[in-house]
């Protein structure tokens, strides 16, 4: 019999960290519609689009260099610093909302929000594989991933309760209280914290370049980043560009887009909360690679689909195997990485996910115009399968990737 002590999981931390992520993500949810909505009306489609521009590209950019600021300053140093500062960015631009109506404050705010957003996001990446390791990491990325789902079902409609109820600047100020909170959970996660030892002779613009060298070192890394990045370019244009131009095809009304993007979101969030219980007892293999087949399965199908209900109903099985994929694909990256640099390597996996939305959206949209909505989705569902065959020579390299620094893990405190 086996008597190793195994590490216990604060579980009170995990589940402060999962609380304050589902408000700050629900905040934003509904920011992001307000803002939207207040766009088109200040300036119509190329007004949303510049908001676009100034929201995605600087977070993108940031994402580089919030690697190696967590993994040189810590995520403490990180996170605390980059959620004050967006409380009282968006405190301050509730205020300036209420009396300008123009279109400059909003293009400000998501100039700022996008810096400050791409810092925190691989701090924010860090700290899920310093409280759980293995099997229990598994389940503690389920749980954040259900946080995820649910945010946009919620959020969506509360943007949009909040921008009919009120103006702009009532959206702010409840993204502003919402970032409050996410802070007052940041200081009890984080709390006993330390920042890692300086490496002499290494700058933060240096360590910015850490992320890309261990996709190069490592075998398994680079892997499961092709995995992720083909899987996202796959689904971001038929998710967000070509469903509605199918429907519209088919002459399903509009009403059609909402129900199959609602029954993939219901989808998600089921096997997310599955793989929250029991993502420990299932292998990773099922979880990573038969899923990947199935979902590039799916995303094929779905061109095919002779009705709005059959798409509804495999949009609904899409979303069940995503709710499993996308959780395994972070957990074995971060199992994967060194701990050290956990920062760099969480950058990059972002870069996979936000980086790839506008590529996808430009490459798919410029090729659909040649090759037709439906034969443009049919390629991305054979992309798609690209996901599992790298996941498969993912699990064929080492599991943990070993580097030639110092380890200055931080200190985790013991559950209270």
């Amino acid at each position: 019999m086996d008597t190793t002590a195994q590490p216990t999981v604060p579980w009170g931390r995990v589940a402060s960290l999962v609380g304050g992520q589902a408000a700050v993500q629900l905040g934003s949810f509904a920011l992001l519609i307000a803002m939207n909505w207040t766009a088109v009306q200040r300036g119509g489609t190329g007004a949303v689009t510049v908001l676009m521009l100034a929201a995605t590209i600087p977070r993108a950019l940031m994402l580089i260099f919030g690697g190696a600021f967590a993994d040189t300053l810590g995520p403490r140093f990180v996170l605390l610093r980059t959620t004050t500062a967006r409380v009282l960015l968006l405190a301050a631009g509730a205020v300036v909302t209420a009396t300008a109506h123009q279109l400059w404050p909003l293009v400000v705010i998501a100039l700022v929000e996008g810096v400050l957003l791409g810092l925190a996001g691989p701090a924010s990446g860090v700290l899920l594989p310093m409280f759980a390791r293995g099997d229990q990491l598994a389940r503690a990325n389920s749980m954040y991933a259900m946080v995820l789902r649910v945010a946009p079902i919620l959020g969506a409609p509360a943007g949009a309760f909040l921008i009919t109820v009120g103006e702009l600047w009532v959206a702010l100020a409840a993204a502003a209280v919402t970032g409050a909170i996410w802070l007052g959970c940041l200081l009890h996660v984080t709390h006993g914290f330390a920042r890692p030892e300086p490496e002499p002779g290494v700058s933060l613009v240096k360590r910015s370049g850490d992320g890309f060298r261990l996709l190069a070192r490592h075998p398994r890394l680079r892997w499961m980043f092709v995995a992720s990045l083909c899987l996202d370019m796959a689904f971001s244009w038929p998710a967000e560009v070509a469903l509605p131009l199918l429907v519209d095809e088919k002459g399903w009304g509009v009403s059609a887009v909402g129900v199959v993007l609602a029954a993939f979101s219901v989808g998600a969030l089921g096997s997310s909360a599955l793989g929250a219980a029991l993502a420990h007892r299932i292998p990773m293999y099922v979880r990573l690679v038969v899923t990947g087949v199935g979902l590039a399965a799916g995303i094929l199908v779905m061109a095919l689909m002779p009705s709005a209900l059959s798409l509804t109903v495999v949009a609904a099985a899409v979303g069940l195997l995503s709710g499993l994929n996308g959780p395994a694909i972070v957990t074995l990256y971060q199992q994967s990485a060194p701990e050290e640099r956990m920062g760099a390597a969480m950058s990059t996996l972002s870069l996979a996910g936000i980086g790839t939305a506008p590529i996808s959206i430009a490459v798919f949209s410029s090729l659909s115009l040649v090759l037709g909505v439906q034969t443009t989705w049919l390629l991305c569902g054979a992309i798609a399968f690209v996901s599992p065959l790298a996941a498969v020579l993912a699990l064929r390299h080492p599991a943990r990737a070993e580097e030639s620094v110092p380890v200055t893990e931080l200190p985790v405190p013991a559950a209270a």
